[in-house]
């Protein structure tokens, strides 16, 4: 229920509304899109593969590091280890309301998907003209990468 023009947020949603983004990605920019790599199962892996739109503005290495960092992150959130067990029990023992008072392991790596992504755009992506988008803002389907000064084609 919203209170004045605060709309509340569950986690989920206020981690993926435009982190380290200020005014959300921009509308009328070429945009380049790195699909999902469905090759190893449905987990969340993306293509690695560089975009030859992308050759004038950023190596391929850099290019490299921000996605194989990113398919890591997403690997590491969905890893099965004993703890995420245990939080799979105390959610259930307690109806779920403990996630009311903490956030899931994989809560906790969005927000590092989150953060890397913003310290990618400083450093590497906003200096040469390119904007990073959290892939949680496209359901986790695709990472966009916005070309600042180049109209939509």
């Amino acid at each position: 229920m919203p209170v004045g023009n605060h709309v509340p947020l569950t986690p989920l949603e206020d981690m993926s509304s435009g982190r380290g983004q200020t005014g959300g990605p921009p509308q009328n920019c070429m945009k380049v899109f790195i699909q999902r790599d469905y090759s190893q199962g449905t987990m969340v892996k993306f293509q690695t593969r560089f975009p030859p739109e992308l050759s004038d503005r950023l190596d391929v290495e850099s290019f490299e590091y921000t996605i194989n960092q990113l398919n890591n992150y997403f690997a590491e959130a969905e890893r099965a280890s004993c703890s995420t067990y245990c939080e799979g029990c105390l959610a259930c023992l307690t109806g779920y309301l403990i996630y009311i008072c903490t956030e899931t392991h994989y809560e906790k790596c969005l927000r590092k998907v989150a953060k890397f992504i913003c310290e990618q755009n400083d450093r590497v992506y906003r200096p040469r003209g390119l904007l990073l988008t959290d892939p949680t803002t496209r359901g986790l389907r695709l990472i966009e990468i916005s070309v600042l000064d180049r109209p939509p084609s």
